[in-house]
């Protein structure tokens, strides 16, 4: 099991926000099969890496559906094969290490 940390910006000049643009991207998540959460900077996506890799280049071109000439890709996989890894787990991690007992 693998984490996908991805961002997807068009880059035509059209608008200042891109909360519909984001919005339209999830609706392609949903219907992907794999988990995935959305934060403030992006969207983590967790599932077996050679799918994550797919469903990167699946929402980079939706992107280029949309009618732009230009979009920006962002992405970090961290596929550990030495144990299973969930979204939420390296905040609990973390979270652990700062809890005062």
């Amino acid at each position: 099991m693998a984490l996908l940390d991805i961002t997807v910006i068009p880059l035509d000049g059209r608008c200042s926000g891109f909360s519909s643009f984001v919005a339209g991207l999830h609706e392609l998540l949903a219907g992907g099969g794999c988990s995935y959460r959305l934060h403030d900077m992006g969207t983590t996506v967790e599932g077996p890496a050679s799918e994550l890799f797919a469903l990167a280049e699946r929402l980079h071109e939706q992107a280029f559906g949309t009618g732009v000439q230009r979009v920006y890709t962002v992405m970090k996989i961290d596929d550990r094969r030495d144990r299973e890894v969930h979204l939420g787990d390296k905040i609990a991690s973390v979270q652990a290490k700062i809890a005062v007992p």
